[in-house]
């Protein structure tokens, strides 16, 4: 009996003794766009206080200037964030009975930057190697390629690093050329270019050839249209675009052979024509747009009087792409029993006061509707 005694009295001692904090963060992670603001909080359960809690990064590094704590310690703020923030960041709380942590990781995602090797100009004799290089940083890690002005993407992303590279073991006058490092990730895009000269060799012009990476396309008023032109020849050809029988539209741009179109309008329908040319000829490739407008409905008149007995007549009209389909309605009522809907033209004969009202006519077409008011007007003979 006594030895049982013992034994609880030695329990109850344990459970006593005090323990050190037990610290936690919340979110445990986030993701940020650069410019973006975070905060993190931390709370210490302990039955000994004061906690003292303190903020430090992975291997103690220094907190950047756009880092802020909290007065009490227990919330970390990151304002305007940028790269350097990146990384893990812990909590740690201090009590007289000892200390413990727990830890936050932030992700900062940011556009991409590009840096090429060796500077432009790149000058080589026929017959030597060529060697480009294109290192990508950005997060999340961009896609890197390089491509030639007017012709194919020339290298392909490294599977482990966010690197691209052209390799020619011999180089010819067909390798002269601008070449286009791209890298690219969810955050946006950067190109940088590099010119490569190759001397001491001849090579004979060759027409150019151009084709539109686009087929023909319907588009829908006030949407955005892109044409992508590639042309090949030597010299590299010089490309530009042009409309058939009508100026290109005045809200148009061309950025390297590519053609933008913004907020497009009925009146911009029509093929439009990628042309290259170079000292050995010229060549051409077009595509066919076609824009589809939405109806636009009127009605003629919009207020009408008749005498009781008299005819009604409202006709509505719809600019848009056809075909159109009318459809008549009474607002808050049903239309009388004998009046006739005909391609717009709504025709209520002898007129009665139980007819006067608002009318409405709604016009539509594949592309979407639109709809129109007429006031009705019975006065009694």
């Amino acid at each position: 009996m006594r030895i049982y005694t013992t034994l609880i009295f030695c329990s109850l001692v344990i459970a006593g003794e005090q323990q050190t904090p037990v610290v936690s963060v919340e979110p445990h992670s986030a993701v940020v766009k650069q410019g973006d603001s975070v905060s993190f909080s931390c709370s210490a359960q302990s039955s000994t206080q004061p906690v003292r809690l303190e903020w430090k990064k992975t291997n103690n590094q220094a907190l950047l200037d756009n880092v802020k704590i909290g007065q009490d310690g227990s919330v970390l703020t990151i304002s305007n964030s940028r790269p350097g923030n990146h990384g893990t960041y812990r909590c740690v709380g201090t009590s007289t009975k000892g200390k413990s942590q727990s830890s936050a990781s932030l992700t900062v995602h940011y556009s991409p930057k590009v840096q090429v090797t060796p500077k432009s100009p790149v000058r080589v004799r026929t017959g030597e190697a060529i060697n480009l290089e294109c290192q990508g940083t950005g997060r999340p890690r961009p896609t890197v390629t390089w491509h030639r002005e007017g012709g194919d993407k020339t290298g392909t992303s490294s599977s482990t690093e966010a690197k691209a590279t052209v390799q020619v073991p011999a180089a010819g006058p067909e390798h002269a050329g601008v070449y286009v490092c791209k890298a690219e990730n969810s955050e946006g895009t950067v190109e940088a270019k590099l010119e490569v000269k190759v001397e001491g060799g001849t090579r004979t012009p060759t027409p150019p050839q151009a084709s539109i990476l686009q087929s023909d396309m319907v588009k829908v008023e006030g949407d955005l249209a892109t044409l992508q032109c590639q042309a090949t020849g030597y010299p590299t050809p010089t490309v530009s675009w042009s409309k058939l029988r009508a100026p290109l539209p005045w809200q148009h741009r061309v950025t390297d052979g590519t053609l933008f179109l913004e907020n497009m309008g009925r009146q911009d329908s029509g093929q439009y024509i990628c042309n290259a040319t170079n000292s050995a000829g010229f060549h051409e490739a077009t595509v066919q747009i076609e824009v589809e407008t939405p109806p636009y409905a009127t009605c003629i008149p919009e207020q009408v009087r008749v005498q009781v007995g008299e005819a009604i007549r409202l006709q509505c009209l719809a600019h848009g792409t056809p075909p159109v389909r009318f459809q008549w309605t009474r607002v808050g009522g049903s239309l009388p029993p004998r009046a006739q809907n005909t391609e717009g033209l709504l025709l209520i004969n002898q007129a009665r006061l139980a007819h006067a009202g608002t009318y409405k006519c709604v016009a539509s077409n594949k592309w979407g509707s639109s709809q129109a008011l007429a006031k009705v007007t019975v006065q009694s003979a």
